[in-house]
């Protein structure tokens, strides 16, 4: 890590996808580090799921090396038995957090909306859009990933960044088939990557 540069990661708990996101301040400016979720296996017993939640987390931390973690509240609108699960994820993620000396904080989901697109109704498409905007992105991130730098970013402008609010653009169209093209394309780079990693390990021995 460059010299003076502080590390946020950012965390959008879930059961089944939860998304993570870094960035890198240095001085006034920003910069995205990498983002991406955390896929789990819904068939699995929960305890099972948060088991293999609290390692890839716990592995993503080792490897980045972030200093501060902000972390998405649980929605208090959600129904109970939703706000339960995911409170589990939650606790994991403050807990491996914690556990890995991280200062954490934490905000509402409108709060983390409002700070990235100045409004905190926004909908998780113009957040999509707002993160890739803010921080040039070649593209946007997966859905939950794009939460999970916003609630990074979110942390970046409490800490007085001087990040620019720009005007909100408009909700793209697009239904469920295409957010699940997206997934499955997401996971699929993600075993690609991880394949060519273990090459790489083996040639390197």
């Amino acid at each position: 890590m460059s010299g003076g540069a502080i590390r946020v990661l950012g965390v959008d708990p879930g059961t089944r996808l939860c998304g993570w996101g870094i960035v890198a301040r240095a001085g006034s400016a920003v910069r995205h580090v990498d983002n991406g979720v955390v896929v789990l296996d819904e068939k699995a017993a929960l305890a099972s799921r948060l088991a293999v939640l609290m390692q890839r987390l716990d592995a993503l931390i080792a490897e980045y090396r972030p200093t501060l973690a902000a972390v998405e509240t649980v929605f208090h609108n959600r129904n109970a038995r939703s706000a339960l699960t995911l409170g589990h994820a939650r606790g994991v993620a403050l807990a491996v957090a914690a556990g890995r000396g991280l200062e954490i904080h934490e905000y509402t989901p409108q709060q983390i909306k409002k700070a990235v697109s100045g409004s905190g109704r926004a909908s998780k498409e113009q957040v999509q859009q707002m993160v890739t905007m803010q921080l040039g992105l070649a593209e946007p991130p997966q859905a939950d990933a794009a939460d999970a730098v916003a609630a990074a970013l979110c942390h970046a402008q409490h800490l007085a960044l001087g990040l620019p609010v720009v005007q909100l653009p408009p909700k793209p169209k697009g239904g469920r088939r295409k957010s699940q093209a997206a997934l499955e394309a997401l996971v699929a780079r993600q075993q690609a990557a991880a394949r060519t990693r273990a090459r790489n390990r083996g040639g390197s021995r």
